[in-house]
C-alpha cells in the first residue's frame, strides 16, 4: 500500500494528521525532521505518494528538504504540501516556486487537510480505506 510521509517536529500533529491521510487509503509514514524525512524517502520513496512537510524543523528545515527532494531526479516526482504556521505570503511564493505543490497554513482542520491533499494526489491514487 502507498504511503503519505508526514514530516513535523511536532509528534502531536505527526498524529492529527494520521486519521486524514487513513481515511484517504493510505498508511503513514513519519519523520521528526528533514533529516529523517529523506532517510524514509530512500527506503520508501517509490511508495510515497504525498509528503507533509513543516517549514521549522531542527536539523533540517522544511524548504531546505524540499529543495533537496526536488533535486533528486528518484525523488522529484512526488508531490510535497507545505503545513506550517508560516502565513507569510512571501514565504508561501518562494515555497510554491520551489516545487511545493501545495502549502496549508497551521492551525487547519481536518477538511482543509483533507482537501488539500487530494489536490495534490492523482484521483486514480485515492483508495478511501
Amino acid at each position: 500500500m502507498p504511503y503519505i510521509l508526514s514530516v513535523d517536529d511536532s509528534r502531536l500533529i505527526r498524529k492529527i494528521m494520521t486519521g486524514p491521510i487513513q481515511a484517504l487509503g493510505y498508511d503513514v509514514l513519519e519523520a521528526a525532521d528533514g533529516l529523517e524525512c529523506l532517510a524514509q524517502l530512500k527506503v520508501h520513496g517509490k511508495d510515497v505518494a504525498l509528503v507533509l512537510l513543516d517549514c521549522n524543523m531542527p536539523n533540517l528545515d522544511g524548504f531546505e528538504t524540499l529543495k533537496s527532494i526536488k533535486a533528486d531526479p528518484t525523488l522529484s516526482h512526488i508531490p510535497v504540501m507545505m503545513v506550517t504556521t508560516e502565513g507569510e505570503r512571501e514565504k508561501m511564493i518562494v515555497t510554491i516556486k520551489a516545487g511545493a505543490s501545495q502549502y496549508l497554513t497551521k492551525p487547519f482542520t481536518e477538511d482543509e487537510l483533507l482537501t488539500k491533499m487530494m489536490e495534490c494526489l492523482p484521483q486514480e491514487s485515492l483508495y478511501f480505506g
